[in-house]
């Protein structure tokens, strides 16, 4: 997936969880936020970011932030792009040979990220971005999510009725060592993680090639679950 009209900044200051102020070309800018979980170990004042600028003139916003330098890593922090790049992977071939491939997909009281049959079974897949890494080891939540717990435990019940359940974390950086649950932060989701494994759930992470205007998934990275 691919951007346009990408600038560079520096980060000021984030007032909540939707505005971030950055300043571009020696002004203050007021950017979205396309990510609302905390983030804090990712912009500390002064670091390198990389904003859209929209051409849209009516939004109150002019630009959105996407990237942020953490070391050597650049990290994606776009919330959408990880079902974005997903899509794209799924379409060429990521998972094989499927058909019917649809986003936003419901089933029972949950809704999906995207649907699809392979070898004649339906199957169900939840992407998780991912952008909490410290030493090159990731970590999923960084804040504790109810959604994503009742996502795992409707795929369980799926998977144990004979679908096909995936889910799948999207790192969205690369160079990284491996993903675990973060148990400190969200102890059910780990839990919830743990059983979907045990119920046949396709638990899946995969990296990404990551530039200032650009995400793609590149390859696979263990996941740690005990």
């Amino acid at each position: 997936m691919h951007y346009q009209n990408i600038v560079p900044g520096r980060f000021l200051s984030r007032p909540n969880r939707f505005i971030a102020h950055i300043e571009i070309d020696g002004q203050a800018q007021i950017c979205h936020v396309k990510n609302t979980g905390r983030c804090r170990e990712l912009l500390p004042p002064g670091v390198q970011v990389w904003c859209e600028r929209s051409s849209n003139p009516a939004r109150k916003t002019l630009y959105d932030l996407i990237a942020v330098q953490k070391g050597h890593r650049l990290i994606n922090m776009d919330s959408q792009a990880p079902n974005a790049a997903v899509k794209e992977w799924l379409a060429a071939g990521g998972l094989g040979k499927i058909e019917n491939l649809k986003p936003e997909s419901r089933c029972g009281d949950s809704r999906f990220d995207f649907s699809f049959t392979k070898d004649g079974v339906p199957c169900f897949l939840e992407v998780k971005g991912v952008t909490l890494e410290t030493d090159g080891i990731c970590a999923f939540p960084d804040a504790p999510t109810t959604r994503g717990t009742k996502h795992l435990q409707e795929l369980t019940k799926l998977a144990q009725a004979g679908y096909g359940a995936y889910v799948l974390f999207v790192i969205q950086m690369s160079d990284v060592k491996h993903l675990h649950p973060n148990d400190a932060t969200d102890p059910a989701f780990g839990q919830a993680l743990r059983d979907a494994d045990r119920a046949g759930v396709q638990i899946l992470a995969m990296d990404c090639t990551v530039t200032p205007d650009s995400m793609a998934l590149r390859a696979p990275v263990p996941v740690q679950l005990l």
